[in-house]
């Protein structure tokens, strides 16, 4: 199974943010995490976010889509990085999820990535036939 874990946090906590604690003890113990993550051998990817300012938000409220540029100030809370686990149970998604050295006013929201069978006798053959086409493109790009 896998899991994704969704870190939440005001931009205030960001990195080098004026409520975010020193930028060595966030490395130092976000490198600890990583690194039993991949020593247990769960780790498939983990990456921090830039600020909203860097980004931008696509929305379709008619035909056209409309882009607007960060920063997001409506926004309490952005996603700030994630990690995607593959584990054997939901149990141990959450003892990993624990584990995660968040502070206060930071939110870990953790969500299962569907799988193929998930989506067995919702979809039609023909979606399911056209997945499995992409998922097989992409895992022979990852290989070359």
């Amino acid at each position: 199974m896998r899991y994704m874990l969704i870190m939440e946090a005001p931009e205030s906590m960001a990195v080098g943010g004026p409520d975010a604690p020193p930028v060595e003890e966030i490395f130092e113990a976000m490198g600890r995490y990583n690194n039993d993550l991949v020593e247990a051998g769960v780790l498939l990817a983990a990456e921090g976010l830039t600020p909203s300012a860097d980004g931008f938000e696509v929305t379709t409220d008619g035909e056209t889509p409309t882009v607007t540029d960060g920063p997001f100030t409506e926004a309490k809370e952005l996603v700030a990085g994630f990690w995607i686990l593959e584990v054997a149970s939901r149990a141990e998604a959450e003892q990993w999820a624990r584990r995660c050295p968040i502070g206060p006013g930071v939110r870990l929201q953790v969500r299962r990535i569907a799988e193929m069978s998930d989506l067995e006798g919702i979809a039609p053959a023909e979606v399911l036939d056209a997945e499995a086409t992409l998922r097989r493109r992409v895992a022979e790009r990852e290989q070359v």
